[in-house]
């Protein structure tokens, strides 16, 4: 059976409604507009953890935080953990990863962004299992990232904005893998070893103000505000402010990502790329760690249950279509399954379990102590239709009707005519009363 390449490209904080396919009048994505006509975009995707330690670690071994190990902000995912890199290789597969990492051991004593975390060596034993690893812990540099990793023993600062750098070694090491194959194999299909990457980036991620690869800010009055955002005050003036900012580096990342793309797709066709007439393509994922409320319900970054933390963009090129559109209910802790699915040649819906039970588990495992981030851990479900957020003691916190009030203005939660919803909405989740 041929395998199929398979890419991952991991942002952090990109919501799913801050995309020029998506109708946002603010974004200038042409690059992922036109990935998304050639895949299936899953309107419904949502992220586990709307945290990224949480979230990461939920994405790359397929178990939700923390049962995967990841309880509080700093830990660190537990050295000899099974990841999808492990399953990749089991199945033959060659595994890279590059970019932001974002769960090994960090020092919480020193500043979160700055080069002491970002210059914060990886050991090679809790990579994840990747067979070739090259990247950072944090630090959220956009500019003039230190990476360090499979070739580079100390951290080696790389000039340039970080999507561009990032994305460049990557398709660097993709580069090497087709000369290898092409002076092994003669451009023949004998020697090929199929490919899983990682490529992960901390855009658009804060700070927002900074240089974003040439791309200037529009000014914050041009910016069109979501109808929750509060109007006439220090919310709606900061929401504008690092909105022109987060704008401009979704632009920057989305020209970073088609160069990716575009690099990919012309390997697939060159030196032996086809094989029969038939292009070799690669399956191409989009996604994000979680998103930010910049400013709506006058909130501001995220571990919020709402819909701009918890919902994220997912487009897959190559599971089967073009240009289609999906609700199914899928989410950051199920791609691991369905990669893999992918890659046997397998329909991935007999395997998820949330799709089966038509919801998506979202949760805080614990309050991360940083400012303007979500004050309590809390647990809940979404449907369709449906939100039901409860606080750790199981009492319900947020109950909202996706289908009349998609903007989540209107608590229902202490609503006695849907006393009766919540209960069964409870009982499908297994929450306890």
């Amino acid at each position: 059976m041929k395998r199929p390449n398979i890419l991952w490209i991991v942002t952090t904080q990109w919501r799913a409604q801050a995309l020029g396919y998506t109708g946002d009048p603010n974004a200038r994505t042409p690059c992922l507009d036109a990935l998304a006509a050639e895949s299936v975009n899953f309107t419904q995707a949502v992220t586990p953890h709307p945290f990224a330690p949480f979230a990461r670690a939920a994405l790359l071994t397929g178990v939700s935080s923390p049962e995967n190990g990841v309880r509080d902000y700093f830990d660190p995912l537990p050295t000899g953990t099974r990841t999808i890199a492990h399953e990749m290789e089991r199945r033959g597969y060659a595994t890279a990863f590059f970019g932001k990492w974002g769960v090994g051991k960090r020092d919480p004593s020193v500043p979160l962004v700055g080069e002491v975390h970002a210059k914060t060596v990886v050991p090679t034993a809790a990579r994840g299992g990747f067979g070739f690893w090259e990247g950072f812990e944090g630090g959220f540099l956009l500019n003039d990232p230190w990476l360090h990793g499979s070739r580079l023993a100390e951290p080696a600062k790389f000039t340039g904005y970080q999507s561009d750098v990032v994305v460049g070694r990557a398709d660097g090491w993709l580069r090497e893998r087709e000369r290898g194959r092409q002076g092994a194999g003669g451009g023949s299909k004998k020697n090929w070893q199929p490919w899983f990457c990682v490529v992960s980036l901390e855009a658009p991620h804060p700070p927002y103000d900074a240089p974003a690869a040439g791309i200037a800010a529009r000014h914050a009055r041009e910016i069109v505000l979501a109808a929750n955002v509060p109007r006439g005050g220090a919310v709606e003036s900061r929401a504008r402010r690092e909105l022109a900012g987060y704008y401009a580096h979704l632009e920057a990342t989305d020209r970073s990502v088609g160069r990716l793309v575009a690099e990919v797709d012309a390997r697939a066709t060159a030196g032996g790329g086809e094989v029969g007439g038939e292009r070799d393509d690669s399956m191409i994922v989009f996604t994000s760690m979680h998103g930010d409320m910049h400013g709506a319900h006058g909130l501001f970054r995220k571990g919020w249950p709402y819909e701009e933390s918890v919902r994220v963009p997912l487009l897959v090129r190559g599971a089967g279509g073009r240009g289609l559109v999906s609700s199914e209910l899928v989410s950051l802790v199920d791609l691991g399954a369905l990669t893999l699915a992918w890659a046997d040649g397998r329909k991935p819906e007999a395997q998820n379990e949330q799709l089966k039970a038509r919801m998506q588990r979202i949760s805080m495992p614990s309050v991360v102590a940083l400012p303007q981030q979500c004050d309590r851990a809390w647990h809940g479900m979404r449907t369709m239709a449906r939100k039901l957020v409860l606080n750790t003691d199981g009492s319900p916190w947020l109950f909202f009707d996706l289908e009349r009030d998609p903007m989540e203005r209107d608590n229902c939660v202490g609503d006695p005519e849907r006393a009766g919803e919540i209960a069964e909405l409870r009982a499908r989740a297994s929450f306890a009363e």
